[in-house]
């Protein structure tokens, strides 16, 4: 088995977001749980080849160690990077959506173009035509 690495993100209405994040950015539903309660246990979304996990923000043991963006004054420690073949199409079905653009698209010094935005909840992602496994050791 090849090492893989997942971000995951815990959201207030994971329901929407699921929808939201399908419609807005292009991700498809790979397995999502139900909580019983009206939110989410576990869902899987992938793009491509990649994949996010996300659940609903609820109390428990993990939560003491993550805050949403909008309990930090909407900063983030980090934020997923997902390649895109056309960065200015991915970027206005994003915007159509409704995702607040904090850097509009543009082209990079090391190559590609790219953007990056917040989804409704506050959580920063970026979207670009850079591919560093392509681009291995090429400035």
């Amino acid at each position: 088995m090849s090492t893989m690495i997942i971000p995951c993100l815990r959201y207030r209405n994971a329901v929407m977001m699921i929808e939201w994040l399908c419609d807005a950015f292009g991700f498809e539903r790979h397995l999502v749980v139900e909580d019983g309660a009206g939110g989410i246990a576990h869902a899987q979304l992938v793009f491509g080849g990649g994949m996010i996990m996300l659940g609903s923000d609820l109390a428990g043991e993990f939560r003491e160690f993550m805050a949403m963006p909008s309990d930090t004054g909407g900063r983030e420690t980090q934020c997923a990077y997902i390649i895109v073949s056309d960065v200015d199409a991915h970027h206005a079905r994003a915007e159509a959506a409704g995702a607040e653009t904090i850097i509009a698209p543009r082209d990079e010094e090391y190559g590609g173009r790219g953007y990056s935005c917040r989804d409704p909840e506050g959580h920063i992602w970026s979207f670009g035509s850079y591919d560093p496994w392509a681009n291995h050791g090429e400035t």
